[in-house]
């Protein structure tokens, strides 16, 4: 219990050093960012997002981060990048270099040569008069006081408000270059994100298993449609127009409360209006129309036509949720 309580206590102590350390980089943000910024966003070329250690492994999820909103990016080794990896950079390419130091021997030689090329030089360091600072275009400070490390030596607190100013320059250009959605989803095909973004509702869409009765169907031939197509529903179609659904709670409660069923049809027991969507829906809109009216199925119906029936499951088998 003893090193439980010790185990939480330091836990939550790092994560509150972290906060303080990020939280203070408000303060230090100047005209240099807005002036970053502004070179990235008009530059003809790519952002080469260069570092050593810890520092270039921040770099590298910053790339990441610019690659999938919009922003051509390449990771360049600072060590790499003195042994021949240099020729990445090219005449129009902007550079931010990142260290916490801004002194290491790597970044002293890497620096001269990027500027020697004319590249625009922006620094994310720690100590703005180091080499790295006066060296550069524009220096983005990330200044922490001490370490989340008990031995304030292990990059925690330093790499953490690195990250975040790679976030935040990622999202300033997001908006300046209007990023939507949709732009975001041509970078995140795969996956449950990429399913979310593109998937359409006809996509899914089994032609197979389209229930479908006629109005004046027998409550036999209703039932026996719901269990084959196993979707627990059938559309009622009239002159090719859905003009009602039958679901299998419909057929549940009709034996509840009715002794003789052998006059009955499809049109006396199936709800009118039901919801509907259209086949080139996302089919991360058709699961908020779920969701909202509390429904496992939607009807799906172009220009009036029948195409089918999308079901909760269905979704939820693709992993979107």
């Amino acid at each position: 219990m003893i090193e439980s309580k010790k185990i939480l206590a330091t836990a939550k102590k790092t994560i509150l050093s972290e906060s303080h350390a990020i939280a203070k980089l408000v303060d230090f943000l100047d005209e240099n960012f807005v002036n970053a910024v502004e070179i990235i966003y008009k530059s003809k070329g790519r952002l080469v997002v260069t570092g050593i250690g810890k520092s270039a492994i921040i770099a590298q999820k910053i790339v990441a981060t610019l690659n999938s909103t919009g922003t051509p990016s390449l990771f360049l080794h600072a060590s790499e990048a003195i042994h021949g990896d240099l020729g990445m950079v090219q005449r129009d390419d902007v550079v931010i270099c990142i260290s916490k130091s801004g002194n290491s021997p790597e970044i002293k030689v890497l620096v001269p040569l990027l500027k020697r090329f004319g590249n625009k030089l922006i620094a994310i360091t720690g100590n703005t008069t180091s080499f790295l600072g006066k060296e550069s275009d524009f220096v983005l400070n990330t200044y922490v006081e001490t370490e989340a490390c008990p031995n304030n030596l292990a990059p925690t607190n330093s790499t953490t408000a690195q990250l975040v100013i790679g976030d935040a320059i990622a999202v300033c250009l997001m908006e300046m270059k209007n990023f939507t959605a949709e732009d975001f989803a041509k970078y995140h095909p795969g996956g449950a994100l990429g399913k979310k973004l593109l998937l359409r509702v006809g996509n899914m869409l089994e032609t197979s298993h389209k229930p479908i009765v006629a109005p004046d169907s027998s409550i036999k031939n209703v039932i026996v449609e719901i269990s084959e197509k196993r979707l627990g529903v059938t559309a009622v179609v009239e002159n090719e127009k859905v003009i009602g659904i039958i679901t299998d709670g419909d057929i549940r409660r009709m034996l509840n409360k009715t002794e003789n069923i052998s006059g009955l049809t499809a049109k006396d027991i199936m709800s009118i209006n039901p919801k509907t969507i259209k086949s080139t829906d996302l089919v991360s809109d058709a699961l908020n129309i779920l969701e909202d009216f509390s429904i496992t199925q939607l009807v799906v119906v172009d220009n009036n036509e029948y195409k089918g029936v999308l079901h909760l499951h269905d979704i939820l088998k693709e992993g979107i949720v």
